[in-house]
């Protein structure tokens, strides 16, 4: 007797379980990622640069800018004309092309808020050998837009009101001193945010908070 269509028609159980199996690794993949820099990486302070305050809070995130964030900085810093060739023949930059920045500690840091690393050089492949004060950075360039995947932070509904208010006051008031991000980097160039720093006043009655993501 030939076997019926929905007999002849049956699959292997693993054709099912298999792209189930590869969904999970991928969304795994990210939080496994993000643990690894935090509990390998080396903490750096990154400085921030002035945004619109209308795009600082949006929902439940805050999204800022650096100094490092702004094409017209990276071009000041050695290595640039080797990443600037990486532009095509139309001036765009490829989208899955990375480079790679070279942070260093400051000499003399502060405690509250901590003083943040300076930007030292750009590379369009990762750096073999650092001193032992830097750390590499890895950056794209998408649209003249300058991201390293710092530039959104999830913050807890219970602090929101205040840090709007905070940022809003430090983003107005050109006597604070700028907004300064702690982050943990990895060997890789990975980064992931931990903390951030507003300093509200003049150095006589000089206001820090700290906020954790």
């Amino acid at each position: 007797m030939a076997p019926t269509p929905s007999a002849s028609r049956t699959l292997p159980s693993w054709r099912f379980w298999l792209p189930l199996v590869c969904q999970a690794a991928l969304i795994l993949t990210i939080p496994a990622q993000s643990l690894h820099t935090q509990l390998t990486g080396r903490t750096v302070i990154l400085k921030t640069a002035p945004v619109d305050p209308y795009d600082l809070l949006r929902g439940y995130s805050v999204t800022l800018s650096y100094d490092i964030s702004r094409v017209d900085t990276l071009r000041q810093l050695p290595g640039w004309s080797e990443v600037e060739q990486q532009k095509a023949a139309n001036s765009e930059w490829p989208a899955t092309k990375f480079f790679y920045l070279v942070l260093e500690a400051p000499g003399a840091a502060s405690a509250n808020p901590p003083s943040p690393w300076r930007a030292v050089r750009i590379s369009s492949d990762r750096p073999a050998n650092l001193a032992q004060n830097q750390v590499i950075l890895r950056g794209q360039i998408n649209n003249s837009t300058v991201q390293y995947g710092l530039e959104r932070y999830y913050i807890p509904e219970d602090q929101r009101d205040a840090i709007n208010q905070n940022i809003n006051t430090a983003q107005a008031n050109q006597a604070t001193q700028p907004i300064v991000v702690e982050v943990k980097v990895d060997a890789q160039g990975n980064a992931v945010p931990l903390s951030f720093w507003v300093t509200l006043g003049k150095a006589s009655a000089k206001q820090t908070y700290h906020y954790h993501f």
